[in-house]
């Protein structure tokens, strides 16, 4: 039978997840940024994703730490998952990025942080992502909203701040990830090229941070507006996937008519909290109607 979240103390594992993003993952990532000049490719030569021993190292730490306190709960990590065997079930289930952003973290551009998400009933209801270089720690648990820093965020304030969330008003985080061919490729291209038109979505601009986690996080904080991207994994989202929620926040399809998507999709279109719904759901079909063809992902 499924456990509820009256079950699961999601607080306590926020704080527990904090403290080992912030003491036992921060430290590495930041010491060894930089460092890794010598990494495989994960995908094939023909692709540009990368992973480094720090990746792996970090993994092991997160893995064996949440084993001993969560010894019941399911764990997914992106060097330990296997294509086709790696399931999301119901159970509590941490879903973590040792490091997001490795392209960033091997050239030492300061946007790679730790990602470290849980999934209940496939849902995400915990998030922490850390970027040491930065100091920046944004953090959630279902119904407790969101701390900045360790101190709540007044996202309310923030809202009213931005005024409405228009199309032709937004800036857009866009990455073109690391499959650089293909239908996929074609679509994020002649994507990009319709919203950035004059006589298309003409937003205000495209921002790429080289870590989905780190976009979704400043979706956040209402220092972006909106995230579309394809090719990613449910660690890439998991942890920002609640906190944007937190914040009143919405994750559906990259694809038009996707408005239910799982944590698992492989593509997104996220988008920050407003004053209604109704608001968001215009941004969304305006955003859906640049969409060149569709994102598709095995």
């Amino acid at each position: 039978m499924p456990m509820t979240s009256k079950e699961v103390n999601l607080k306590d594992i926020e704080e527990f997840l904090t403290d080992l993003a912030c003491n036992k993952v921060g430290p590495i990532i930041k010491s060894k940024s930089g460092s890794q000049q010598n990494y495989e490719l994960k995908t094939g030569s023909r692709n540009v994703d990368i992973v480094t021993s720090i990746d792996k190292q970090v993994e092991q730490i997160v893995w064996s730490t949440l084993k001993s306190q969560y010894p019941d709960f399911q764990f997914i990590g992106e060097e330990s998952y296997v294509k086709g065997v790696t399931k999301i079930t119901d159970d509590p289930t941490f879903i973590i990025d040792p490091i997001d952003g490795t392209t960033n973290f091997v050239h030492d551009f300061p946007f790679s942080c730790t990602s470290l998400g849980m999934t209940l009933n496939k849902e995400p209801v915990v998030g922490v992502i850390y970027n040491p270089h930065l100091d920046l720690l944004v953090t959630a648990s279902r119904g407790n909203g969101v701390k900045l820093n360790g101190k709540p965020f007044d996202y309310s304030a923030k809202v009213n701040s931005m005024g409405s969330l228009q199309l032709n008003k937004s800036i857009v985080g866009l990455q073109p990830g690391s499959a650089r061919e293909g239908p996929n490729f074609k679509c994020k291209i002649s994507t990009y090229q319709n919203l950035l038109l004059v006589d298309g979505g003409f937003i205000h601009g495209s921002r790429n941070l080289g870590s989905s986690a780190m976009t979704m996080a400043y979706i956040a904080l209402g220092n972006l507006d909106a995230y579309w991207d394809g090719g990613c994994y449910a660690w890439d989202v998991c942890a920002g996937w609640c906190i944007l929620k937190e914040t009143g926040g919405r994750v559906v399809g990259a694809n038009p008519r996707e408005w239910n998507v799982e944590v698992d999709n492989r593509s997104y279109l996220a988008i920050r909290g407003t004053h209604s719904i109704e608001e968001q759901e215009k941004y969304i079909e305006d955003f859906w109607s640049c969409v060149v063809g569709g994102l598709k992902y095995d």
